[in-house]
């Protein structure tokens, strides 16, 4: 049975018993591994040269292009994508306290200590050094002083305190915001260097402190685990900094990086961060009315920092595979990235093992003569760990043939770092993130399904939180206006500590502490893998724009709150307001307009008229049904129409016992792009005076009929695609145009967490300028107001 648990076990071990950083040898070879598996799973033919290409190249633009074209292949198709972004790794570290004779009074073990009771973690504890991806090399000195999270409320506090940043080694704690804003706060204000930790505080219950046994005898937190990661300013933009906006091919025209720090940074443990901070004293002082706040006292002793990485262009490898289905333009994409800081068992290889069950999974369906209605395009992305690299030159890339062809992203990334399920994603996909959620039994709590666990939890409308940023799915929503999800158990207070990005997000923490059997990998298989068949199968894309349209009107009323705390006068929304409302109009005729095209689809598909077995057709019109007049007609035991009539219904289930998709393809007849224009070439191909002698008076009607509720529902479902697109603005958000998403984006300061209406909020909460609210309140409205034109039924 595909998913199990002993096939996501020994995948796991797979790939998370040996390091493989983006743009590694190590990398490479499991980019190449996942190709082999789509060739075994999909039953694609090995060529001899390796389809490996490089971005850019014919080969890689045909390889996507070709998917959606008069010319789309008939079978599955995998292949690497080569992209050349500008990353860089770690070389000499160094992190010392000096005394004021100028001598080193202590100096930090920058690595982890890899006890050998955890195999993997001692064989590579210094394989890949503990750095922080896309920092600034150099080295500088200066006094420690502590920020807490280092989010802006933080050095607000301090600021306000008097606190003088200048030249000093800001010491923050992991958590909050992403970790490239804290570098960023601290460069604004002058600082010359940032560290960040992990504090056991952020640990939740299990904790030494608790008394539970540090990892690996127990589930606390190693005192030496270091968390890597990127520090790249992932909300002002992501991807490859050197080329914001286009792809990173071999020879693009690189520009000097925006979206990265220009002081050094550090990450470090929680035993080097307890040395450093009794450099400081006290960290925390009350104020007059017992209120804890930060103290902004400053280390006597200066620290000495230095940070030296090889910066340079490194190839990455995109592993892709299409099943091509028989709609080619409402494309559904699935995704997770392979590479990871050092191991990765939680980050990313549960989500690998996750995808890689869902492709068993599909490979068994396509051995049985399954073809999906839609084209599914499965994607094993390299570089995320760096900041979305692979995912995001893929979407620049191919922007407009995603806008175009594409009707919705389904991400995995971390699938189990904890026990704790949660989705997030486009309010259109809310639906279809419970209803499956629903159907699929939760891994450890008896009796309830995945929806049930996470239902006791949460109080919002749908229990379906939106994205901000921090995975794969960024580049298609915020760039683009692909409707998308992403799905993880994550870590909670109640359980083992997660040692994210460290040498301890290893196999053996997978196996004893985090998932047990692998239930969870599977549990998030099924789902993942269940919407991405019902988003690709389903006659009616199930997206619901309502629920989404009625949403909106949540998020007008927390900008309203939020003007009322931090504007003297409101701004104007009663434009926004009533564009919200036309657009809501437009959904709820949407929602009649899709639900009567389907109903008439499928009634006229189950009465459909075979043609008579006996009609024999003369020579010259046997050219009309092949392209090719030289080869013979051979009337089948079953009519054309017959024919017609089976191999429709086979696509949406009812098989006939003669005839099925599988044994007879009519594209192979017509080549042509779709069911529907297949269809629609066997009515319109020939003339009228042909098509009076071919078919009888009672046949044309309910064929014709047939071809205008294909029509009439293919109309709906790109009006539902479209609702997502309606919030991409050109102009994109002030500060950070790659993003264009004026529905949701990373807060500018957040990075992870998602803002809605973005430009909006953050013209009250950071502007703080009540004209440039007008402003964009005005623009908010006007695409609106295009929404909803666009979604109105004709």
């Amino acid at each position: 049975m595909v998913p199990n648990g002993e096939s996501a076990f020994q995948t796991s071990r797979a790939y998370a018993t040996h390091p493989h950083l983006a743009g590694t040898d190590a990398d490479f070879e499991d980019a190449k591994t996942f190709l082999s598996l789509f060739q075994k799973e999909f039953n694609i033919h090995k060529p001899h040269r390796e389809p490996i290409f490089k971005a850019g190249s014919k080969e890689s633009r045909d390889a996507i292009l070709k998917l959606s074209s008069r010319h789309a292949p008939k079978k599955p198709t995998a292949w690497i994508d080569v992209y050349y972004p500008i990353l860089n790794t770690g070389l000499d570290r160094s992190l010392s306290i000096i005394n004021n004779k100028g001598l080193v009074e202590w100096e930090a073990d920058l690595d982890e200590d890899g006890d050998p009771r955890d195999f993997e973690a001692h064989k590579y504890r210094t394989s890949v050094p503990a750095w922080h991806g896309l920092s600034k090399d150099g080295g500088v000195a200066g006094e420690l002083i502590y920020a807490n999270y280092g989010s802006q409320e933080d050095y607000a506090e301090l600021v306000a305190a008097g606190t003088n940043f200048t030249g000093k080694i800001v010491v923050t704690r992991y958590g909050g915001i992403f970790r490239g804003l804290k570098i960023k706060g601290a460069q604004e204000l002058g600082a010359a260097g940032v560290l960040i930790y992990s504090d056991p505080r952020d640990d939740g219950y299990v904790t030494v402190a608790n008394g539970y046994v540090p990892y690996p005898v127990g589930p606390a937190r190693n005192p030496t685990s270091v968390q890597r990661g990127s520090v790249q300013f992932l909300s002002m933009y992501p991807g490859d900094p050197s080329t914001p906006g286009y792809p990173a091919y071999e020879d693009a025209e690189r520009t000097d990086a925006t979206n990265v720090p220009s002081i050094p940074s550090l990450p470090i443990s929680w035993n080097n961060a307890q040395r450093l901070l009794e450099e400081i004293g006290e960290i925390y002082v009350q104020d007059e009315h017992g209120n804890k706040k930060l103290s902004g006292k400053t280390s006597q002793n200066q620290v000495r920092l230095v940070n030296h990485v090889d910066t340079k262009a490194i190839p990455i490898w995109n592993t892709m595979a299409a099943i091509p289905g028989h709609i080619k333009d409402e494309v559904v994409i699935i995704g997770c990235h392979r590479d990871a800081w050092v191991m990765g068992a939680a980050d990313p290889t549960s989500g690998t093992v996750s995808l890689h069950e869902i492709i068993k999974g599909l490979g068994l369906l396509l051995k049985v003569g399954w073809t999906p209605l839609r084209t599914i395009v499965i994607a094993s992305w390299d570089g995320e760990e760096y900041g979305l690299i692979g995912s995001v030159e893929w979407g620049e890339d191919f922007t407009e043939w995603i806008s175009a062809n594409v009707a919705a992203y389904l991400n995995v990334d971390t699938s189990v770092a904890g026990s704790r399920w949660i989705a997030a994603g486009s309010p259109s996909l809310a639906h279809l993130i419970k209803d499956v959620a629903l159907s699929v039994e939760h891994p450890t709590f008896p009796g309830k399904t995945l929806w049930d666990a996470q239902a006791e939890r949460l109080s919002s409308k749908t229990g379906i939180t939106p994205l901000g940023s921090g995975s794969d799915y960024t580049v298609f929503l915020q760039h683009i206006g692909v409707a998308s999800t992403d799905q993880s158990f994550r870590y909670t207070a109640t359980d083992a500590a997660y040692h994210y990005h460290s040498i301890y997000d290893s196999q053996r923490w997978q196996e004893i502490f985090t998932d047990p059997g692998f239930y969870r990998h599977v549990a998030v298989a099924k789902h993942l893998g269940l919407m991405g068949l019902k988003m690709s199968d389903s006659l009616l894309v199930p997206l619901n724009t309502t629920q989404y349209a009625l949403e909106l009107s949540d998020y007008l009323h927390r900008v309203e709150n939020l003007a009322q705390d931090n504007l003297d006068s409101g701004p104007d929304f009663s434009a926004l307001r009533k564009a919200i409302s036309n657009v809501q109009a437009a959904s709820a005729e949407l929602d009649k307009e899709k639900q009567e095209a389907l109903e008439a689809f499928e009634k006229l598909l189950k009465h459909l008229p075979p043609y008579p077995s006996t009609l024999l057709i003369e020579q010259p019109r046997r050219r009309h049904f092949c392209r090719d007049p030289t080869k013979q007609w051979n009337p089948p035991p079953q009519t054309f129409m017959r024919r017609v009539k089976d191999w429709v219904k086979s696509i949406f289930g009812v098989h006939s016992t003669k005839i099925t998709a599988a044994s007879w393809d009519m594209t192979k007849l017509f080549g042509d792009d779709t069911w529907e224009s297949v269809l629609d070439y066997a009515y319109s191909a020939f003339n009228e005076t042909t098509r009076d002698e071919l078919f009888p008076p009672w046949l044309p009607g309910p064929v014709k009929k047939f071809i205008e509720a294909a029509r009439r529902l293919g109309r709906s479902n790109k009006k539902l695609i479209a609702f997502e697109r309606g919030f991409i603005s050109k102009g994109g958000i002030k500060d950070r145009e790659w993003y264009k998403h004026l529905g949701v984006a990373p807060g500018k300061w957040l990075g992870y967490g998602a803002t809605t209406f973005p430009g909006l909020t953050e013209a009250i909460t950071i502007e703080k300028d009540v004209k440039f609210a007008d402003h964009e309140a005005a623009r908010l409205a006007e695409l609106i107001n295009k929404l909803a034109e666009t979604i109105t039924p004709a």
